[in-house]
This record gives C-alpha cells, structure tokens and sequence, in this order.
C-alpha cells in the first residue's frame, strides 16, 4: 500500500514537473509576451519576468520593445529641378503596442522598410536639389510624418529619420564645383576691393596731415630708412627732399622753342603797357587848325593892311 501510494506521489509529481516545464516561459526585461488561445488574443499583454501559459492550448509571442535601427535602401530618384540624385536614409523606430504589432501587420519591420522607401521617393520628388543638400532638417521631419502616420496603426512610433548621403552625378560635381569656385574668387575680388578703398581713405587722412605738418614727412622718411636698413641687405637708401625738386623744376631754364613761345606773350604785353605809356598828349587849337590848313613849319604871321 504504501508503496503505491509512493509511486502515485513520484508520477504526480513528475506529471507536475513536467506541466511547469511545458507552460513556463521567461520574458526578457526588454520584451513584452502576447498570448494566444486556440488563436485568439488571452487577456493582456505579459510583463517581464517569469510567466505561465496552457500547454499545448497558448502561443506566446515576444515582442521586442527596444529602438530598432534600420537603414534605407538607396533610393534613385528625380528632384524638382529635374536632377538625378541617389539618397539612402537610416530610421529609428520602436513598437509602443505589442498586441497590434502582432495582430494588425504580418511583419511590421518589413512594412516600415517597404513605407520608408516609398515616403523617400516622394521626397526626393517633391524637394529641390539645394533643399536635399541644405536643407535637410526640413525633409527629415516631413519624412519622418509621412512613415509615422500609417505605422500607428500598426503599434509602432518612428522616433526619428535622417537622410544619410546624397549622391550626385559626375557632371553636377563638376559644376557645382566651377561654381563654388567662381562665388569664392568673387567673394574675393569684392573683399579686395573694399580694403583698397579703405586703406586709399586712410592715406588720403595720412597726406592731408601730413601736408599740415612738414615735420611728419620727414619722421616718415627716416622710419622708412630705419625699416630697410633692418633686413641686413646691401641697398643703400639715400633720402632726397621733395622741397628740393620741387625748387630745382622751377629754377630749370627752358627749351628754346618753349621759350620763344612763352615769351612772345610777354612780348605782346610789354608792347601793349609801352603804347599806353607813351601815348602823346592832345595838342593845343592852334596847331590843330594849323594841321587842317595843312600847313607845314610854323604857323606864319598874319599879314598887315596897309
């Protein structure tokens, strides 16, 4: 007797052991557990840690809860501006619904890739070629509404989407190169331009005090002097006054043909003052009436009447 009852114990016991075995299951921290009875959804969603199900009756699905990083496929595509480019993209993404992650999509990775690449064909087609290069932030955030508006539905939330690379063709490098080159050469010649006028402001400050003050001139020469003899070469500097050339072109005498060209205006006014100088003085009545008779000598006596 007491042996069958021993030996019911041990089958008990082992049928017990082995239901545990069967039913247990462990959900990882970062997993979340939906069960399934003869196919249809049991009660809520499985925490983690250590759960029980109906062998043979219960199908547990874990769901992983943790962001998925997954990268776009390179997509070709025609911007606005009717540029061929090739953009891939990357996508974070993570399920915020385990039972609708099951139930409401077959694979919901695969649908938030298949939707990843359609919305970045939309986008390429609807941006400009400088928006894609510049202006990315803007397309992220379009991209990112585009996928997250259907993957609610499907238990999922995207967290976030970045445009990784753009690749253009050869001959857009090319002249996206010549004109970059061209605006910085231009950028140039105006930031050159800009620093002669000021630096040509500057002298004309520095001449008109100069001009004041004969004494800076001459300061200026001698720093001058000072700052060639100190790179230890053999030139000789000898300073020569401006006054001194200035004196020596006016005391130079002239050519003979530019002479007689300036002098025959002096000629012409010295003759002019000397016919006004020696102009003669009017004559008295009778020599006047002397001159009309046409008389010449002195003017004779009258003659008597006898």
């Amino acid at each position: 007797m007491v042996e069958a009852l021993v030996a019911t114990a041990v089958a008990v016991g082992s049928a017990g052991i082995v239901y545990v075995m069967a039913a247990a299951r462990v959900v990882k921290q970062y997993e979340r557990g939906v069960v399934f009875r003869l196919g249809k959804l049991r009660g809520s969603v499985r925490g983690p840690g250590f759960t029980l199900i109906l062998p043979f009756a219960d199908r547990l699905h874990k769901v992983n809860m943790q962001i998925v990083t997954m990268p776009v496929p390179a997509q070709d595509g025609i911007t606005r501006d009717n540029v061929t480019v090739r953009v891939d993209a990357v996508i974070y993404f993570k399920v915020v619904d385990p039972a609708d992650a099951v139930i409401q999509v077959e694979d919901y990775r695969f649908a938030v890739s298949q939707m990843a690449q359609t919305s970045l064909r939309s986008i390429i087609g609807k941006s400009d070629l400088d928006d894609l290069l510049s202006n990315r932030e803007k397309l992220n955030q379009g991209l990112e509404l585009m996928i997250d508006s259907p993957a609610m539905g499907w238990g999922v939330q995207i967290d976030r989407v970045e445009i990784k690379d753009v690749s253009l063709p050869e001959t857009m490098k090319r002249s996206m190169a010549r004109q970059a080159e061209a605006d910085r050469e231009r950028r140039a010649r105006v930031i050159n331009a800009d620093a002669e006028l000021q630096a040509s402001k500057k002298l004309a400050e520095a001449a008109g005090v100069m001009s004041q003050q004969p004494a800076a001139l001459q300061l200026r020469l001698l720093q001058t002097v000072v700052a060639v003899a100190a790179e230890k070469n053999s030139t000789l500097v000898l300073p020569f006054p401006v006054e001194l050339l200035r004196f020596l072109e006016r005391a130079a005498p002239l050519p003979p043909g530019e002479a007689a060209a300036a002098g025959a205006p002096a000629a012409e006014e010295a003759a002019a003052e000397a016919v006004e100088v020696e102009a003669p003085a009017p004559e008295a009545p009778g020599a006047q009436a002397h001159s009309k008779l046409g008389m010449e000598g002195p003017l004779a006596e009258p003659p008597s009447i006898p």
